[in-house]
């Protein structure tokens, strides 16, 4: 059995109704349910794709915009690795606190940090947007970020604020993955990244949902004046 969380309240769902989500959960080893959202979680296939780069490339730090089933499974990753940790920015308070819930049950609390990061209002390169609260962010080099928030509905292009803020501090190598990179405002996120920030090369993956991955070319990242004179 799964618990799942939909419209607030907790509900048992036979696991039978996911599969595509079980090999993961074997994969893995996490038996004791997992924080699945109807609607919210990403899929599966993303999912897979984030699992393999971490168990691959071995990060020290994950950064991850939204939290939930992807921050369990990033942690228990690093825990399989012997090293790293996820620190996960979430605008909603609840949700950040059923993470944690599911983190601690697993035992995985030295590999994950769910921050409460509430959406606000700032200009970045010279655009309104409604971002993370920037001071959640951790201070260390990003190996790998994951985005998965904000969500759409908080504005037009709403996930682009991530790279004006955190292009500064991403390590040489750093591997981006770009949830629902099918949707228009995605597409658009993704050029105008390649436009504006030097050394990501990009690839797309035919995901359910589309994924974008950007890879920070080995002599770039760390170069907080690279930025500063775009």
């Amino acid at each position: 059995m799964l618990f799942f969380v939909f419209c607030q309240e907790w509900v048992w769902v036979d696991d039978q109704i996911i599969p595509e989500y079980r090999e993961l959960q074997q994969q893995l080893g996490l038996m004791q349910g997992l924080p699945f959202t109807p609607l919210w979680s990403a899929e599966a296939d993303f999912i897979h794709l984030i699992v393999d780069a971490c168990l691959e490339h071995k990060p020290a730090l994950v950064l991850e915009c939204s939290s939930g089933l992807t921050t369990l499974m990033l942690a228990r990753c690093c825990q399989l690795n012997g090293f790293g940790q996820v620190v996960s920015l979430e605008d909603g308070e609840p949700y950040a606190d059923r993470t944690r819930e599911y983190i601690s049950r697993y035992g995985l609390d030295d590999y994950a940090s769910v921050r409460h990061a509430p959406l606000r209002s700032a200009q970045y390169d010279g655009v309104a947007y409604s971002w993370y609260d920037t001071g959640a962010l951790p201070e260390d080099a990003i190996d790998m970020l994951v985005i998965d928030g904000p969500s759409g509905f908080s504005g037009k292009n709403a996930r682009y604020p991530v790279m004006p803020v955190c292009y500064p501090y991403l390590a040489p190598g750093c591997r981006i993955f770009l949830d629902d990179a099918a949707r228009p405002d995605e597409r658009e996120i993704v050029a105008m990244w390649l436009a504006s920030y030097p050394g990501l090369a990009h690839r797309f993956y035919e995901t359910r949902r589309g994924c974008s991955l950007l890879t920070l070319d080995n002599a770039e990242g760390l170069d907080r004046g690279a930025h500063e004179a775009l």
